[in-house]
């Protein structure tokens, strides 16, 4: 078990990037859950995150932008999209901590059939919507999410200032995934800069996504933050 926070600076990646995009106006909500209620959730060779005896369930709806091959080129039309994910936090043996995804909502098809079918995610097609208000100079976010089944999604927070937290810090430095693909574990490394939280208040919230991934949280999130950018590298996937 490993119970420290995590480096909020990326390591170097390692190999060519394979890809670059841009996530923009991010809300993270966490609720605190036991490790073992996401254990099964886990893929071979790779157990839940905890901090101080705690792991985490986390809705994290944004936009993703300017997607593309290598650093520069972005894909017109299918680059940027809206997104809504349900997602784990994850160790391996190797001390490599990243996320594991639960569901990933996004409103591009291509997108959801190509991350589908090459690195096995569980990206859904679904109604999503985004909206920005400024109300004395401050901003008020709202995301929508319908997935073709009916499950949704409706989340709004105001943005508040630069701040962080052990907790935060712990959440969000997250530099890769893993996932079950294809009969094996990968593990896909990403960088980007430090992220730049800030504070939040939640104004509205109704979900079902979380429970529809299959983990039941009752009452308000434990944690809320808010970050406006950061630009992100991946590389190509790699086995455990």
């Amino acid at each position: 078990m490993i119970d420290r926070l995590p480096s909020p600076d990326a390591v170097a990646l390692d190999g060519p990037v394979m890809m670059h995009q841009h996530w923009d106006d991010l809300a993270f909500l966490h609720w605190a859950v036991d490790p073992e209620r996401v254990a099964p959730f886990m893929p071979r060779g790779v157990r839940p995150d905890v901090l101080d005896g705690a792991t985490y369930v986390g809705l994290i709806p944004f936009t993703l932008r300017g997607a593309g091959p290598g650093r520069r080129v972005s894909v017109p039309y299918a680059g940027t999209f809206l997104e809504t994910n349900v997602r784990f936090y994850s160790v391996d043996d190797e001390g490599r901590r990243g996320v594991v995804f639960a569901s990933l909502d996004a409103s591009r098809l291509a997108v959801v059939l190509g991350a589908q079918a090459a690195f096995g995610l569980p990206y859904r097609w679904s109604f999503m919507r985004h909206a920005i208000r400024v109300q004395d100079g401050v901003r008020e976010l709202l995301w929508t999410c319908r997935t073709r089944s009916g499950v949704t999604s409706r989340v709004a927070v105001r943005e508040g200032g630069p701040a962080v937290d052990d907790l935060g810090v712990f959440l969000t430095s997250r530099f890769g995934l893993h996932a079950g693909h294809l009969g094996r574990t990968w593990w896909i490394a990403n960088e980007h800069e430090r992220w730049p939280l800030r504070s939040a208040q939640l104004l509205e919230l109704d979900d079902g996504l979380v429970a529809a991934a299959g983990v039941d949280v009752a009452g308000p999130p434990d944690h809320v933050a808010f970050a406006r950018r950061v630009t992100t590298r991946f590389v190509l996937p790699r086995p455990l």
